[in-house]
């Protein structure tokens, strides 16, 4: 029987769900979440109606609720909305709305939000472009479009793709800073700013957090370990820290305006 794309979503993330907001577990998530709402500060007000698009476990939503009018927290795999909202509620925060549903058809009226918002989305997503431009349709006129996603450097060579899809199946396509601006700007939003920056992790911790299978972890680590010794590019830039493997991502944050 063929697995849909979405259904290797809901498997891997339902796995990942108890552990997603734990910065001992999911340091990804978690480490830069305090960077991502300084860069979304001059978006950020008391008025806004937020939409937060495969939010998971809604950190993002989490973090700004308290200084926005109200958010809605979207997610396909509903283990993630159940944690998500345990630990909103343990907050009180009253201001969330938690909705099951897919980011490429979003079940939203058009203009109805002023400030939208996904991180790390794309790259896992089937299709990109569908989810952007259901978030530019749903943000109404001069409404701040926030995109935080895994993106690909230019010129790095080697098939990153392929070692994350090893290490999670659901993995899609990690985008290039261009092409996410390219995707945003032909859904009529003008991209105003934006931050990018390395984080070279630990491998280990990576591959025990998504339940990566031994065979598919070791194939991983023999690969980077390859590499270093000379051998052909992953894509993932390894390097050696304290005489642990580590590999290297590379974040973007970038901020458009909905036309």
């Amino acid at each position: 029987m063929t697995v849909t794309h979405d259904e290797k979503v809901v498997r891997e993330f339902s796995k990942q769900a108890a552990g997603f907001a734990d910065p001992a577990r999911n340091s990804a998530f978690t480490r830069h979440l305090d960077r991502l709402v300084h860069f979304m500060e001059p978006e950020l007000d008391l008025e806004d109606i937020v939409l937060e698009v495969a939010a998971g476990t809604a950190l993002v939503s989490r973090a700004i609720a308290r200084r926005v009018r109200h958010v809605t927290a979207l997610d396909l795999t509903p283990a993630m909305l159940a944690e998500g909202k345990r630990d909103a509620d343990h907050a009180a925060l009253m201001n969330i709305t938690f909705a099951h549903g897919d980011a490429t058809a979003l079940p939203f009226l058009e203009r109805s939000f002023t400030l939208v918002v996904t991180r790390f989305s794309l790259h896992q997503v089937a299709d990109p472009e569908a989810v952007v431009r259901e978030m530019c349709r749903v943000g109404r006129p001069g409404a701040a479009l926030i995109i935080a996603d895994l993106v690909r450097p230019d010129g790095v060579p080697g098939d990153p793709d392929r070692i994350e899809r090893l290490r999670d199946p659901s993995h899609g396509t990690a985008l290039t800073e261009s092409r996410i601006a390219e995707i945003v700007t032909a859904c009529g939003a003008d991209v105003k700013r934006s931050d990018r920056f390395d984080w070279v992790r630990p491998l280990d911790p990576w591959l025990e957090f998504s339940e990566t299978p031994d065979d598919a972890a070791a194939q991983i680590r023999r690969e980077l370990a390859d590499e270093l010794a000379g051998g052909p590019p992953t894509g993932m830039r390894p390097s050696e820290v304290d005489g642990v493997l580590h590999f290297t991502h590379t974040y973007l944050f970038q901020q458009a305006i909905v036309g």
